[in-house]
């Protein structure tokens, strides 16, 4: 009856995750440096970004602190292959001096998806979502060009908040090899080996429990 019970979970959940890669609940697969924006003083900010996998939705989140809020950016596949495929791009250009000082025309030169976002303003607040565009490109920053996504600003979902009515839009800068270390976490066949170490979360068995007296 357990094993039934475990069979019928699974089932449900792929029907539920038509993507899904395992029945395996999130889990970090590394973290990557990148850059944000900073104010004061105006200069970009190095932080670590944590990168979770979500095996049932076959989703990556960057997870990350900016300011005092706490973010959750997801990148479904379309968004991962797009990401590989225009950093490829990214470093044919630059090796080939074709990079240009427009951020105008160059924010978006390597496409954009439509990805899910979630966040809190603080530690304390409640968690708020929205489904905004992500733009694959680069910009420069004094004489270096990084490779770059720009989210940008979106309706929040939950409407939990009568004052807050859309998501923030920010920037994350890659050098080369930050932006490599990322793409080789984005790739299909590094995910699903990553799984393969992680059982299937375990169904509760409501049957009853055997027991010899």
């Amino acid at each position: 009856m357990v094993i039934l019970t475990v069979s019928c979970a699974s089932f449900n959940n792929a029907a539920k995750y038509p993507d899904m890669v395992a029945d395996v609940d999130p889990f970090s697969i590394g973290t990557v440096n990148a850059s944000f924006d900073q104010t004061f003083p105006p200069q970009l900010r190095t932080d670590t970004v944590e990168v979770i996998f979500y095996p049932r939705e076959n989703k990556v989140a960057l997870e990350f602190k900016m300011n005092l809020g706490q973010y959750r950016q997801f990148w479904d596949k379309e968004g991962r292959r797009l990401f590989a495929v225009g950093l490829s791009r990214y470093e044919e250009d630059f090796d080939k001096h074709r990079l240009t000082n427009n951020y105008n025309k160059t924010s978006s030169v390597y496409g954009k998806f439509k990805s899910r976002f979630e966040w809190k303003a603080t530690s304390l607040s409640s968690t708020y979502k929205s489904s905004p565009v992500v733009q694959l490109g680069y910009r420069f920053r004094g004489d270096s060009p990084f490779f770059a996504t720009r989210q940008l600003k979106a309706d929040e979902e939950t409407k939990t908040n009568e004052g807050l009515t859309e998501s923030p839009s920010f920037s994350i800068y890659f050098n080369r090899a930050q932006a490599k270390e990322l793409a080789g976490m984005f790739d299909e066949a590094f995910l699903k080996e990553s799984v393969q170490s992680k059982g299937p979360t375990p169904a509760l068995n409501t049957i009853g429990d055997e027991y010899q007296p």
